[in-house]
């Protein structure tokens, strides 16, 4: 009896693991969409939310219709999505409006038993004299994000979390030394922003690549990236999802590139950054970085 037992268990297992991944790309892709669409219609009853869900809006746990539930007024369609099938995760990156003005928004969704159970959200509205969020020419994602990344060149969970987590080591007290890898075409969008590669009056460093950026130590003043997470990764697409915070001491006001070259930082106070951050790897390199960032109060700690 215990061996009929034991066989009947072994049985159920490719059962039990197909109804834990029954949650496919296109699932997790529409269970986003219903929830998105609920917020707009700002009717809860239409979205699928568990319960218990958990809800946190730019570092701040609320209960679900709070938030940018009440001032929602319309999606502009900017759609990046990316899921994470096996961990039953999927993220949008959208254009929102909130009575006309528009932000942008980073949400990523827990979905289980096609339930949502946790709600993430990073949201960049237009504030005081910030160039962020930019919304000229923020129409579309880049092609790369959608691109399917060949089964032979892709690489494993755990690598890709280590290629992201090292541009946050890179980043941390950036003095031009290198914990990660960049193609030559890698850029950087921030808040909608091209910060790579690019012209930006009063903003000689986004002349330049990623790496270029990093070797110069143009950040040193990112004293800590603290709370890091990795909830999501797209190993189809090449994506890693990354959430946490950017901290500044404003200790290093006046400083000097690795060339020589004067520099001053524009956080001469104590300040920090939410975020939500996705990284397109492929062969062990990052090819495009996208973050959804807002203020917050200097070394909030992280409700997750």
């Amino acid at each position: 009896m215990k061996q009929l037992g034991l066989l009947a268990c072994l049985l159920a297992l490719p059962w039990q693991a197909a109804m834990a991944a029954d949650c496919d790309r296109t699932c997790l892709y529409d269970i986003a969409d219903r929830y998105f669409d609920a917020m707009v219609k700002k009717d809860l009853s239409r979205a699928p939310v568990s319960p218990h869900v958990k809800f946190s809006e730019n570092g701040v746990l609320l209960q679900v219709g709070d938030g940018l539930w009440n001032t929602i007024s319309g999606i502009r369609g900017y759609d990046l999505k990316i899921a994470d099938p096996e961990e039953g995760q999927v993220a949008v990156i959208e254009v929102v409006e909130e009575h006309g003005v528009p932000g942008i928004i980073a949400a990523r969704f827990k979905v289980e038993n096609e339930l949502i159970t946790e709600v993430e959200t990073v949201l960049s509205r237009s504030i005081d004299t910030s160039p962020f969020p930019n919304i000229e020419g923020y129409e579309e994602p880049h092609p790369l994000w959608s691109e399917t990344v060949p089964a032979a060149r892709r690489n494993q969970r755990a690598r890709m979390i280590s290629v992201a987590d090292g541009y946050f080591d890179t980043i941390q007290l950036n003095d031009g030394t290198l914990f990660t890898h960049f193609s030559d075409d890698c850029n950087r969008v921030e808040n909608g922003l091209l910060t790579t590669n690019t012209d930006i009056p009063g903003y000689d460093i986004a002349r330049m690549g990623c790496a270029e950026q990093f070797e110069l130590g143009q950040y040193i003043y990112d004293d800590r990236l603290r709370d890091r997470r990795y909830p999501l990764v797209d190993e189809e697409k090449g994506v890693v999802l990354s959430a946490g915070f950017m901290d500044h001491t404003g200790s290093v006001y006046e400083f000097e590139w690795t060339d020589g070259t004067p520099q001053q930082s524009i956080f001469f106070y104590p300040h920090s950054f939410i975020l939500i951050e996705l990284f397109k790897v492929e062969d062990n390199a990052i090819r495009r970085v996208e973050a959804v960032f807002a203020s917050m109060p200097y070394n909030m700690p992280s409700v997750w």
